[in-house]
């Protein structure tokens, strides 16, 4: 795929920001965030079966799941705090393997036109270390192989729509 995952991860500081555009139109990339069957199909790393328990994409909301393979089970949950359609989730989340390590999310969906999709977003941890754990264990691969199964999804609904 032609686009790729970018990351900044400036030192010192207990975030990371993240962009990633792809070839699908914002309501198709906003909608794959929305519906649990197809955050199943994309989200987390290649080789894992994704259960979810809990998934309420709205004001409100929250989520929560495990994704089990390999290397055991890992549990996830968190609140949207905000949610405004093919715009903006703002959500908390935490592993269940670093207890008091919740992380702030912001996820902006911006339309480029021609239908491509600009998810760009920041998340925001409660200490560097914590951060950095998260960076250490892989995230960085997980993230980059969920949202190039995103685009694929995305993109063929955006085909099939209109």
């Amino acid at each position: 795929m032609s686009n790729s995952l970018h990351l900044d991860i400036p030192r010192g500081v207990p975030w990371i920001d993240f962009t990633r555009e792809f070839d699908a139109p914002v309501a198709a990339v906003f909608e794959a965030h929305r519906d649990p069957d197809k955050v199943r199909q994309w989200l987390g790393p290649h080789g894992y079966e994704m259960a979810i328990d809990r998934w309420d994409f709205t004001t409100g909301g929250g989520y929560a799941y495990t994704h089990t393979g390999e290397h055991g089970t890992f549990g996830f949950r968190g609140v949207f705090h905000t949610v405004r359609e093919n715009e903006f989730a703002l959500q908390t989340f935490e592993f269940d393997g670093a207890p008091d390590e919740v992380a702030l999310e912001f996820m902006w969906f911006e339309d480029l036109g021609d239908g491509r999709t600009r998810l760009r977003g920041r998340s925001i941890g409660r200490t560097v270390e914590g951060r950095d754990a998260m960076v250490e264990s892989g995230m960085e691969t997980g993230m980059a192989e969920g949202y190039d199964r995103l685009e694929a999804l995305a993109a063929g609904a955006g085909a099939g729509a209109g």
